[in-house]
């Protein structure tokens, strides 16, 4: 690596050092896993104070690129998961495609009665019976997300009989009860881990996730499942794919909404 020189000018010095770690952490210098030079090791490389590594460092940890473990070091972080947003992979298509080995993990499987949020999403009423379903999907023994979901109990009857580990959910749906899936309407965004889910994700040095909440829909127009996903967003990372269209602007389906006032 070349040695790094201070740059004169308005960039402050701990921003040229956080460059310069993040250029090498690019070029591979530190591979996924690598423990970096202690703090003073790169004071010494970089000529410059413990303060100013240490805010340089904390960029990169919040950019997910590195993770601190007390008593161990500063370690280069896994590279996130990209998804497909607007695909229609599964997951277990899509972690098989990036080399990882998909798994999925039921964490609750019962009945309860429907709240008026899932009556309302399901087009049941109040209090109708449900299926409640709680499955960690994990990827190479990580847990990357963690989904919440509710289906018809009437329309379904029977659904938690079947081994929701070893056989995907919509194959089940489509196979046994005639209810495959078309679309989905889901809206994301970001909050903190409540406690009980961040420990499930095993994620508990940094809180902050992704929250999808979805309906997915049969042929007929009929929704069939509710759900609330959870997912790592130290790990993942979602990709949509544009087409242009003659304003210059980009064609697909997202619509923003202004969280605070809820208007789109």
């Amino acid at each position: 690596m070349a040695r790094f020189q201070i740059a004169p000018g308005p960039v402050p010095l701990h921003h040229q050092v956080y460059q310069d770690l993040r250029a090498a952490l690019d070029d591979r210098e530190w591979a996924a896993g690598d423990r970096l030079p202690t703090e003073r090791e790169l004071a010494r490389r970089y000529g410059c104070s413990l303060i100013t590594v240490r805010r340089a460092l904390d960029e990169l940890r919040r950019e997910h690129r590195l993770t601190r473990t007390q008593g161990r070091g500063t370690f280069v972080s896994q590279p996130a998961i990209e998804r497909d947003l607007l695909g229609s992979a599964s997951f277990n298509e899509e972690m098989t495609a990036a080399g990882l080995e998909p798994e999925t993990r039921t964490v609750t499987a019962r009945k309860e009665p429907a709240s008026e949020r899932v009556a309302q999403a399901l087009g049941l009423r109040l209090g109708a019976p449900t299926i409640y379903l709680e499955r960690l999907r994990i990827a190479s023994s990580e847990p990357l997300l963690l989904e919440q979901a509710h289906l018809p109990g009437v329309r379904l009857r029977g659904l938690l009989e079947h081994d929701l580990e070893a056989n995907s959910l919509y194959e089940i749906l489509a196979s046994r009860y005639g209810a495959q899936v078309v679309r989905t309407r889901e809206t994301i965004e970001p909050v903190l881990l409540p406690p009980r889910e961040g420990r499930l994700l095993g994620h508990v040095q940094s809180r902050l996730a992704l929250l999808l909440v979805g309906v997915a829909f049969t042929a007929s127009d009929e929704p069939i499942e509710y759900s609330e996903t959870f997912v790592r967003s130290d790990r993942t990372k979602f990709r949509i794919d544009t087409t242009p269209v003659r304003d210059g602007s980009s064609l697909h389906q997202l619509q923003f909404t202004d969280a605070a006032s809820g208007r789109s």
